[in-house]
């Protein structure tokens, strides 16, 4: 995509999620965003502790995929980081419409995954924890790009970001998992 084109997909967030002229596009304002939302919650809920795990690697890969590897994401991530900064009404859409259910669906997985209650503050933070790790390789990119000796974040680069992103959600299962048979849950 090239940078008018960018610039175009991050103002037509900003009008979306602000309802300019018309540009309402209901809770979920970014055409882009949606995309990426809907496409972490394509599959049913799972049924088990092992598809709960599968489906929070899967939202984990699908996030490196498009908020770390896709060009577009830049200045929609920007537009979103002024948004956070320094908030406008198209805050309220953004939360309401993505941020929300997307950590409330994340921490539902986890619960599923481990057993540890979705509305719990430790679980709030956990996913916040997983989101973050992710979204560093953004905001951070130019940082990561220089110390890793990386020209860009391709698909090469980004398998590798999954891969340690993934490491790090097998550790933090692996430590409830055994936390909870310590004390005989699960």
């Amino acid at each position: 995509m090239n940078p008018t084109m960018r610039s175009s997909a991050a103002t037509s967030c900003a009008l979306a999620a602000s309802g300019v002229d018309g540009a309402d596009a209901g809770p979920i304002a970014c055409p882009a965003i949606a995309w990426m939302v809907s496409t972490m919650w394509s599959a049913a809920a799972p049924s088990t502790p092992e598809a709960a795990r599968a489906q929070l690697v899967a939202a984990l890969e699908r996030m490196v995929g498009f908020i770390v590897a896709s060009p577009e994401a830049g200045e929609i991530v920007q537009f979103v980081l002024r948004e956070l900064s320094h908030p406008t009404a198209a805050l309220d859409r953004i939360y309401a419409g993505v941020f929300e259910p997307t950590h409330r669906r994340l921490c539902q997985v986890w619960e599923q995954a481990t057993g540890e209650p979705a509305e719990s503050e430790a679980t709030k933070l956990t996913v916040f924890t997983l989101i973050g790790q992710v979204i560093y390789f953004r905001i951070g990119r130019e940082a990561v790009l220089r110390r890793m000796g990386w020209r860009e974040i391709g698909a090469a680069e980004a398998a590798k970001v999954v891969a340690v992103a993934t490491n790090n959600l097998e550790a933090m299962l692996g430590a409830r998992k055994a936390a909870a048979r310590k004390e005989g849950k699960r």
